[in-house]
């Protein structure tokens, strides 16, 4: 048995548990990263770009922000269509100017891994069988195995950052835990492609022939996406019938200046709402996906992530700074709020902005449903107002202090 010592053992080498690492390390604070996969194969993982103020912030604190400042795009604002019809959102203007940056996940991921190898920080890749012990102890380990050989890693603290299918949030007693979680009737299906975009901001689309969303990566990369009954596949979708189909539901002067092309990768993903709570057991503590999902509508699943990076920073800062161990127990409390309001603005934005007629509803119909949807959407986006309360939670809500 091989034994490790850190202070804070990080389980996860996504954009979360990289992150989290880089600015624990900028304060002089030890690390190690367990991740079950390969680097490559986390870079493989294609996901949104849009990025809130406080992420922006804390890349740039963590010191790994040159390419994002330089290759990002600055967002002020977005479109709302509704059968064609469009509507602006603007950012900067209705939030007093606040804005997003479009900048892949890839590419914030492939920044950070860079960062932490240059700086000689310790990340074992093809952890297998890895498994968190006494974290309601004052020293909690994990054991796992690495090339054949096993180890226990020692530490204070314990970050989860292993997504929704990892080992971290199944260390919670099932008796302690309360999951809350609500499968939409349809999915998205997503197209990457080497093709300018149709518009410099994002065009939210809400159509009779179902949602679309018409993002980008870069100037040149194109992210596309449809709403398709769960029961299609990915290979039911040729590239001509998505980009035929996507024509219907762009509003027509986007559609005229859609340029198409090859995809490079194309997927359905599921849409389900999801938050565990407690999100700390002990000193183990969950973060991003771990703890909570949320439809990929209003762009809050990575910034949910980065909110909760935030809050466990501040923590571990007091705590080797200050020497203050009790401020640990405000985590989930802060970190489970700002989720909340995230999971209710995804939720709402879903629901308005999706098809969901003849779909099977438990609460109503779905005629009626669809009724009330397009109401709601039509009142928020007839008044400077109403289209404050998208901008102002689309850019995030400001980061919880501790108290003191």
């Amino acid at each position: 048995m091989n034994i490790l010592k850190t202070q804070v053992a990080i389980i996860g080498a996504g954009p979360s548990g990289l992150l989290l690492g880089q600015l624990l390390a900028k304060q002089g604070i030890e690390t190690v990263i367990l991740e079950r996969v390969t680097g490559d194969y986390v870079l493989g993982r294609i996901r949104a770009g849009i990025l809130e103020q406080g992420f922006v912030d804390l890349v740039r604190e963590a010191g790994v922000a040159e390419r994002m400042d330089r290759e990002g795009e600055v967002h002020e604002g977005f479109e709302i269509a509704v059968n064609g019809q469009t509507t602006h959102i603007d950012l900067k203007g209705l939030t007093g100017g606040k804005v997003v940056v479009c900048y892949g996940q890839v590419e914030i991921t492939k920044d950070l891994m860079d960062a932490r190898a240059a700086a000689g920080l310790t990340t074992y890749y093809e952890a297998t069988k890895v498994q968190p012990h006494h974290v309601k102890s004052e020293q909690p380990s994990i054991s796992f195995e690495y090339q054949g050989e096993q180890y226990e890693l020692q530490c204070d603290y314990i970050a989860g950052c292993d997504g929704f299918h990892g080992v971290s949030r199944q260390t919670i007693p099932a008796e302690l835990r309360t999951e809350y979680e609500r499968v939409y009737p349809f999915g998205w299906l997503g197209l990457l492609s080497d093709t300018p975009p149709v518009s410099e901001e994002l065009i939210y689309c809400k159509h009779d022939r179902g949602f679309a969303l018409a993002s980008r990566r870069s100037a040149t990369r194109s992210r596309y996406y449809l709403q398709v009954p769960l029961t299609d596949k990915v290979e039911d979708w040729t590239d001509a019938a998505f980009w035929e189909e996507l024509k219907q539901r762009l509003p027509p002067q986007a559609a005229a200046a859609l340029v198409t092309g090859t995809s490079l990768e194309k997927s359905i993903a599921p849409l389900r709402s999801f938050v565990c709570e407690p999100m700390q057991y002990g000193r183990l503590f969950l973060v991003g996906d771990a703890a909570h999902i949320v439809p990929p509508t209003g762009a809050k699943g990575l910034n949910s992530a980065a909110s909760d990076v935030a809050t466990l920073y501040k923590i571990m800062q007091r705590v080797y700074q200050q020497g203050d161990q009790e401020c640990i127990s405000q985590y989930s409390p802060i970190a489970l709020r700002r989720v909340w309001h995230a999971e209710r603005f995804s939720w709402w934005l879903s629901n308005m902005l999706h098809n969901y007629r003849d779909m099977d509803l438990s609460d109503m119909k779905s005629g009626t449903f669809s009724r009330f949807m397009d109401s709601e959407l039509d009142y928020y986006l007839s008044s400077d107002l109403g289209r404050r309360v998208i901008a102002e939670q689309y850019v995030g809500l400001p980061y919880e202090e501790l108290a003191y």
